[in-house]
């Protein structure tokens, strides 16, 4: 951070919530008005308190790199505004025009964090290439695509402001970790605007052209940094299609016989679309998965030694043995770091919210049962998509990461979905009576 941050960043702050004031009207009612401006600032504070503890407390990161390039994109852009567009459009390819540039960049050729530079360098051009502006700017980008998820999850059940309010803005982690000059950020924005999209357009049916639009240009978003999330959120998505449609059949033979049609389509277009969505790329091919994991794992382990690293068994790479430890790798996601495991004091706020969730999921089974709970799940299409959803990305980011620093940033997609299922089956549980009028389509 450079002097220039303590001048400006107060500038586009009072621009920015001029904008929110703007806004606020057209998208909240009198009941999640309260929520709009105390969200939004969390994500502003999240934002600026990343940068200041990377830069304070780590001594450098992720962040302060991405801004490395961008500040590269920026003098192209002031030397010649030509050249920094181009640099703006490349996918890796050296030109003569911006070869001065970008032979700087040791991500030049880094699809996923190019793409992250990219949207911070368009930043950059209207801010004078200020990382604090920057910085909120992702903020605030991001914050709309949470509100999308807030408002969409209010359309499913109307009376759970409050609860949906905690879940989506208020977990430490999620506005911290999801709010910086990180691919976090634009992670956790889109899947907001594609979790709004594709319930609009496939589910409650409003405004289906425009719904579609949205979620495929979320769906771009996250496929361009984080795919495996978009390979996490797409199978239980098609399944809740079909849980909908399903359930809306009248005919008990006919909703038998078309049952296993629409799974056998569901798995087929989830495979499908995985080994498509990643077909030739290394990182994220399906037939790479296990060894990747296991590579990652195996180093991971081996470079933090300062009681972060976990190990969630031994296993040899291959996708049988993955699946021995999945179990392990669920847990470790949803629940861990425990609080004895603590080592540092962003330990302490992942420890705190894994007890949250251990706690409200342990009361609900010991109320209702274990079974009970199952089946209670799977009669709620927006639980089994929930929850389906947080299980297959616990796993993913359970076997990848090796050690909580990372995970914590790797699981925040999952958490306001794992932890507003819990709210739902919460209401549920306190009014079993009134439970068919606590949603709208549940």
């Amino acid at each position: 951070m450079e002097l220039k941050d303590l001048f400006l960043t107060p500038i586009y702050l009072l621009l920015l919530y001029s904008l929110a004031y703007y806004i606020r009207p057209k998208v909240t009612n009198k009941s999640t008005k309260p929520y709009f401006i105390p969200a939004l600032t969390l994500k502003i504070v999240g934002a600026i308190a990343l940068g200041l503890i990377y830069q304070f407390y780590y001594g450098g990161g992720d962040s302060f790199h991405y801004f490395h390039h961008v500040k590269i994109i920026y003098q192209a852009f002031t030397d010649a505004p030509s050249t920094g567009l181009r640099l703006i459009l490349a996918n890796g390819e050296y030109d003569p025009l911006t070869y001065r540039y970008a032979s700087q960049m040791e991500w030049y050729r880094s699809p996923t964090e190019y793409f992250v530079i990219k949207v911070a360098a368009i930043f950059s051009f209207i801010s004078f290439g200020t990382y604090t502006v920057i910085a909120i700017c992702f903020a605030f980008l991001s914050f709309t695509g949470m509100w999308a998820m807030y408002l969409t999850f209010l359309k499913i059940y109307p009376t759970l402001q409050k609860q949906f309010a905690i879940a989506v803005f208020f977990l430490p982690s999620v506005f911290f970790w999801g709010s910086g000059l990180m691919k976090d950020s634009l992670t956790i924005g889109a899947l907001g605007w594609l979790f709004y999209g594709f319930y609009n357009a496939t589910i409650s049916r409003n405004n289906i052209v425009k719904s579609a639009i949205i979620a495929l240009l979320a769906a771009y978003v996250i496929y361009s940094v984080k795919v495996y999330v978009l390979l996490s959120f797409l199978p239980p998505a098609l399944f809740w299609v079909f849980s909908e449609n399903n359930r809306k059949i009248k005919n008990a033979s006919l909703r038998a016989f078309l049952k296993p049609v629409f799974i056998a389509a569901g798995i087929g277009m989830a495979y499908l679309g995985a080994t498509r969505l990643t077909e030739g790329d290394v990182r994220y091919d399906v037939n790479k998965i296990a060894e990747r994991s296991k590579i990652n794992n195996v180093y991971l382990s081996k470079q933090v030694a300062s009681g972060s690293a976990y190990h969630i068994g031994v296993y040899d790479g291959s996708l049988g043995s993955i699946v021995t430890v999945g179990p392990q790798a669920i847990v470790v996601s949803l629940f861990r770091p425990f609080l004895f495991e603590v080592r540092n004091p962003l330990m302490l706020l992942s420890a705190l919210e894994g007890s949250l969730f251990i706690y409200f999921t342990i009361l609900f089974i010991y109320k209702v049962g274990f079974f009970k709970t199952l089946k209670f799940i799977s009669s709620k299409p927006i639980l089994t998509f929930c929850m389906i959803f947080s299980l297959v990305l616990a796993f993913a980011v359970g076997t990848n990461s090796g050690n909580f620093g990372s995970l914590v940033r790797y699981k925040i997609p999952l958490m306001p979905f794992y932890l507003a299922a819990l709210f739902i089956m919460q209401a549920h549980l306190k009014k079993p009576k009134k439970s068919s009028r606590l949603a709208t389509t549940a």
